[in-house]
C-alpha cells in the first residue's frame, strides 16, 4: 500500500503544480468576475458541453466571430441565440444555457467587437453587417436552418436576419424586449431621455455608471459591491469605440429597412412589463404589424434583461410548440412531438368516455338490483 501511494505522489503534485500555474495569472488580478468567468467557461465545456469555436468570415476585412455551439451534433431543432450591448453571449444567456440545452442545439455568438476574439477591421457598424455576419457563421457552421431568440440590441439583429439576410434559413422567432417598430425619430428620443451620452449609458465606464444601468435594466437589481462592478467595467472594456459606432449608427438607422416588412415566420415577443429601456406600448405595436402570425406575452414584475430576472419564464415560452414546430427534416421531432402529444390527449378522451360508460353500467345494474328487490318483496 505505502509503495503504491508513494508511487503515485509525484504524479499528484504534478498534477496540482499544473493546476495552480493556471490559476496564478487569475490570483496575481485578484478579479472576482475573472474567477466567475472561467467557472462558467468550464461548466459551458464540461457539464452543457458546449465548446466556443472562432469562425473565420468571407470577405477582406479579417472578420471573425466566436460562437459558443454543441460539442457533439444532436437530433434538437438549432436555436441561435442574439445578446444585447449588455455584455457578450457567454454571460447575456448565462442563467438560460443548461435549460434551452435540453430542447434545443444552442448557439451562441459574440456579435462582432463583442468580446476578444469576435472583430473585424470593416468600416461598417449596420444591423445590417451584424445580421449578415451572423448568417455566415452559421452558413459555415454548417447549420442550413435554424429558430432565433434576441434580445434588445440582438433583437434588432434577429428581425434583419428573418426578413433579409437568412429569410429562407430561419424558422421561428423570438424578438425580446427590442425597439424594432419604433422609428428612428423614437429611437433617437428614447436615448435622448438619458442625462448622458448614450453609449456612457449602455457602456459605463464608472461603478455609478453601471450601477445606473443595472437599475434601468431590471426591475429588481442585484446589491454589488463596488470592486466587483469594476472588474465587469474592466472586463468589458475593449472595443468600446467600435461598440459606441455600433450604437450611433442603430440610433440613425434601426434596422436599416425603410418600411419595416412583415415576416414569413412566426413570431413571440417577450417584454417585462417593468421595462425602463423601451416602453411595452412598442411591443403591442410590433404585434400588430406582424398580425396573427405573432404573439406577445407581458411577463410581470420584469425589466429590460428579462433573460436574467425571469429566466424560468423565458425558456418555457421559448419551449413552446406554437412557434417551434415548422416543417423541416431537421426539425421533424417537432411535429413527430406534437402528433403523440395529440394522441396522448385522444387516449385521455377515450379513458374519460370509458370510465362514464362504466359509471353508467355500474348505475344500470344497480337499478336492476333494486327493481328486482322491489318485485321480490
Amino acid at each position: 500500500m505505502q509503495a503504491h501511494a508513494m508511487n503515485h505522489h509525484p504524479a499528484t503534485l504534478l498534477a496540482l503544480l499544473f493546476v495552480s500555474l493556471l490559476l496564478v495569472p487569475l490570483l496575481l488580478r485578484l478579479r472576482l468576475a475573472a474567477f466567475y468567468d472561467t467557472a462558467l467557461t468550464l461548466h459551458l465545456l464540461v457539464r452543457l458541453r458546449i465548446r466556443p469555436v472562432t469562425v473565420r468570415l468571407p470577405g477582406p476585412d479579417g472578420t471573425t466571430m466566436r460562437v459558443w455551439c454543441p460539442a457533439s451534433p444532436s437530433s434538437k431543432p438549432p436555436l441561435l441565440l442574439l445578446h444585447g450591448f449588455g455584455g457578450d453571449a457567454k454571460w447575456t444567456w448565462v442563467q438560460n444555457f443548461a435549460a434551452l440545452s435540453s430542447s434545443f442545439h444552442v448557439y451562441a455568438p459574440d456579435l462582432v467587437f463583442f468580446g476578444s476574439s469576435s472583430r473585424s477591421a470593416s468600416p461598417l457598424r449596420s444591423v445590417a453587417f451584424q445580421a449578415r455576419c451572423s448568417a455566415d457563421a452559421m452558413r459555415i457552421l454548417g447549420v442550413p436552418h435554424y429558430h432565433i431568440a434576441g434580445i434588445s440590441y440582438g433583437g434588432f439583429v434577429a428581425y434583419r436576419m428573418a426578413a433579409v439576410e437568412a429569410r429562407e434559413c430561419v424558422g421561428r422567432l423570438v424578438i425580446m424586449t427590442s425597439a424594432v417598430a419604433a422609428s428612428t425619430q423614437e429611437i433617437t428620443a428614447l436615448a435622448a431621455r438619458e442625462e448622458i451620452a448614450v453609449e456612457d449609458a449602455l457602456m459605463p465606464e464608472t461603478v455609478a455608471g453601471l450601477r445606473r444601468l443595472l437599475c434601468r435594466i431590471m426591475h429588481s437589481p442585484p446589491r454589488l459591491p463596488d470592486f466587483l462592478l469594476l472588474d465587469i467595467i474592466q472586463m468589458f472594456a475593449d472595443q468600446r469605440k467600435e461598440r459606441s459606432e455600433l450604437l450611433r449608427e442603430l440610433l440613425q438607422k434601426g434596422v436599416g429597412i425603410d418600411l419595416l416588412p412583415a415576416l414569413n415566420q412566426k413570431t413571440l415577443l417577450l417584454w417585462g412589463d417593468k421595462d425602463q429601456v423601451f416602453p411595452v406600448d412598442l411591443g403591442y405595436r410590433l404585434q400588430r404589424h406582424l398580425g396573427d402570425d405573432c404573439r406577445l406575452e407581458i411577463i410581470k414584475d420584469a425589466g429590460h434583461a428579462l433573460q436574467i430576472e425571469e429566466a424560468g419564464k423565458f425558456v418555457r415560452q421559448a419551449d413552446d410548440p406554437w412557434y417551434i414546430a415548422y416543417q423541416d427534416k431537421s426539425t421533424q421531432w417537432c411535429s413527430q412531438r406534437m402528433d403523440l402529444e395529440e394522441k396522448v390527449a385522444n387516449l385521455g378522451d377515450e379513458l374519460a368516455r370509458k370510465n362514464l360508460m362504466i359509471f353508467e353500467l355500474k348505475r344500470l345494474v344497480e337499478e336492476e338490483k333494486k327493481s328486482l328487490f322491489a318485485r321480490r318483496s
